[in-house]
């Protein structure tokens, strides 16, 4: 069976998981890469067996034959590099958040959609057994009528150590809320419908380079149903990133990405294990998609909506 051609631009730690999701799939291929570093770029070529390289995205978009284009490059570049992709009418997958503006967010929607082409956005909760678990659960009616929202946010460290470089430690295009508040965002238009902020407060350290350490933020759902954020970096204890919906008859948290607690009303919190069927990743829906199956993909509109939001919660709007 004839594979899906990938090329990835951007190789830091996102792409690079990603890379191997690529390949670990039968049916996609990752056949050339890009990364602005030209040592870290032949190195992850040579890693996958000698593909070809670039480190200017338009080279490979000229000289490549691709089927999809995967964009990981940080969020201030997100917007030249896909419209480029998309003006070649290729195929592209996005790494959150859209955008680093709702103006360069829209215009990434609206041509893609004009383009005709498979857009998509890497927005990998969608496809975990937990989230999947919540979200039937709570439509099941598990925890009632949904009273509130709140998600908690707690990080020792800002960047994590893992992801230490400039751009996620600086106001411009990182932090904790573009980094990872993003995923909630888009997780509670998912399941509950539109959202509105109210207000949110930064806390922003006097270097107007780096990014907050903290955020207060009141947001609501269509019906009126408030969404509290609250996050806080730079502190002692362990990451622990909690999502909760209280409703009148219980409770439901998604814990650390992958954990599932709650509990009936007059029960004590309790782990809940998570559906066990096989869970279908971006990448299977991505080769649907592309070879024209019915597929469950969150595209540009998708991003586009989180974004509206996003720029809310860091007061760029």
């Amino acid at each position: 069976m004839k594979h899906i051609r990938v090329g990835v631009i951007g190789l830091g730690a996102i792409g690079e998981r990603l890379i191997q999701g690529f390949n670990a799939n039968n049916k996609t291929i990752v056949t050339a890469v890009v990364d602005t570093n030209k040592e870290r770029a032949a190195m992850m070529a040579d890693k996958l067996g000698g593909i070809n390289w670039y480190d200017h995205h338009k080279d490979m978009l000229e000289n490549e034959k691709l089927d999809l284009v995967y964009v990981a490059v940080p969020p201030k570049y997100h917007h030249c590099v896909t419209l480029d992709v998309i003006e070649k009418g290729i195929h592209v997958l996005c790494e959150k958040p859209l955008a680093n503006s709702i103006e360069e967010a829209k215009e990434m929607k609206d041509k893609a959609e004009q383009a005709g082409i498979i857009h998509a956005m890497n927005f990998p909760l969608n496809y975990s057994s937990p989230v999947n678990t919540l979200d039937r659960l709570i439509k099941e009616g598990y925890i009632g009528d949904l009273r509130k929202l709140e998600l908690s946010m707690i990080f020792p460290n800002w960047p994590r150590q893992w992801q230490q470089n400039d751009w996620v430690a600086g106001r411009e295009q990182g932090g904790f809320v573009l980094e990872v508040g993003v995923h909630f965002i888009q997780l509670t238009q998912r399941i509950f419908g539109s959202l509105s902020h109210l207000h949110s407060r930064l806390e922003l350290p006097e270097d107007t380079i780096k990014c907050e350490t903290g955020v207060i933020a009141t947001l609501e759902l269509a019906d009126r149903t408030p969404f509290l954020i609250n996050g806080m970096s730079q502190i002692a204890g362990d990451e622990r990133i909690t999502y909760t919906a209280y409703g009148t008859k219980g409770t439901l948290s998604l814990v650390d990405w992958g954990r599932l607690e709650g509990g009936k009303l007059g029960e004590e919190i309790h782990p809940i294990e998570s559906e066990k069927e096989e869970t279908s990743t971006l990448i299977d829906q991505l080769a649907l998609a592309i070879t024209g199956k019915e597929s469950r993909l969150y595209t540009f509109t998708d991003g586009y909506e989180a974004q509206t939001i996003l720029e809310k919660l860091r007061n760029k709007e």
